[in-house]
């Protein structure tokens, strides 16, 4: 636990300015950051790269040029909190960050922000970090999420092996939340429209009816916590796919706040995998 608290510690900010805004569709909004500050900025290949987004609480400013080191000395009430966000795409050649952020009126922290920031406007942020990709060697992929895991389902498509196989289930609220996606592989995309039903009520029961491809699949899932759990249990129990063939967590959960579910994520999952591993050995 030192060690980890060190290495938050330790982490660099990198400091962006916002260079442009744009709604995609009714409940999404991209926000493209660029500056000198991102000169240093690499990624590594790994189609789920996120960054940690820093915010000021209300009423609050911070001195200029910003320093984490700095904060420290103020009152914890006064401190950043964060966010993380998927890179949805980095172009290296312009200096330039672009990331999605789903926006439900005034609920939550960073979708509010995005649709009121202008640019100019200072971006700080921790990152990159990133843990998956599509395997080349899997004979067929497989992707499910909400509007939370769009982003990067996105990257993962548009990064497929050209004529690798996939399956992609993304619910979404309603029809005019569907984006285009391009991909080199041979990929099914489903859109799931939520309407009036619970949130991955829809995406559980697809993937549930997917008759599977036969051969070694690869598969990313995420998005509310509660599906997740649901799908997680169907693939690994139901389906026998090895833990090492899942990239599969709650980014979020219905009725929590980023905090309070980041708080209490650890003892879900391990329930979750205690329950799992219950199942596996009866």
């Amino acid at each position: 636990m030192a060690d980890e608290k060190a290495e938050r510690r330790n982490r660099k900010v990198t400091s962006g300015l916002v260079r442009r805004v744009e709604r995609l569709t009714p409940h999404m909004i991209r926000v493209v950051v660029g500056g000198e500050g991102l000169s240093g900025f690499r990624t590594d290949g790994y189609t789920d790269h996120y960054v940690k987004l820093l915010f000021a609480p209300a009423g609050v400013s911070y001195p200029r040029p910003f320093d984490m080191e700095a904060m420290r000395a103020l009152p914890r009430e006064q401190w950043p909190t964060t966010r993380t966000y998927t890179v949805r795409r980095w172009d290296a050649e312009a200096g330039e960050l672009t990331l999605d952020f789903v926006h439900h009126g005034d609920a939550g922290l960073a979708g509010p922000w995005a649709e009121r920031v202008r640019p100019g406007e200072e971006v700080h942020f921790f990152g990159p970090g990133g843990a998956y990709a599509p395997d080349p060697e899997a004979d067929w992929h497989l992707f499910a999420g909400d509007e939370s895991a769009l982003p990067a389902i996105a990257v993962s498509l548009e990064n497929l092996p050209a004529g690798a196989r996939a399956w992609a289930f993304i619910e979404v609220a309603g029809p005019e939340e569907e984006q285009r996606i391009d991909s080199p592989g041979d990929v099914k995309i489903v859109w799931l429209h939520r309407g009036p039903a619970q949130y991955g009520e829809r995406l559980v029961k697809a993937v549930r009816e997917l008759d599977f491809p036969a051969g070694d699949v690869h598969a990313f899932v995420h998005g509310e916590a509660g599906f997740v759990r649901d799908l997680r249990r169907h693939l690994r129990t139901e389906r026998g796919i090895p833990l090492a063939r899942l990239s599969i967590s709650g980014y979020w959960r219905l009725g929590r706040d980023d905090e309070a579910w980041r708080s209490s994520k650890r003892e879900w999952n391990e329930r979750i995998e205690a329950e799992e591993a219950a199942a596996l050995s009866s």
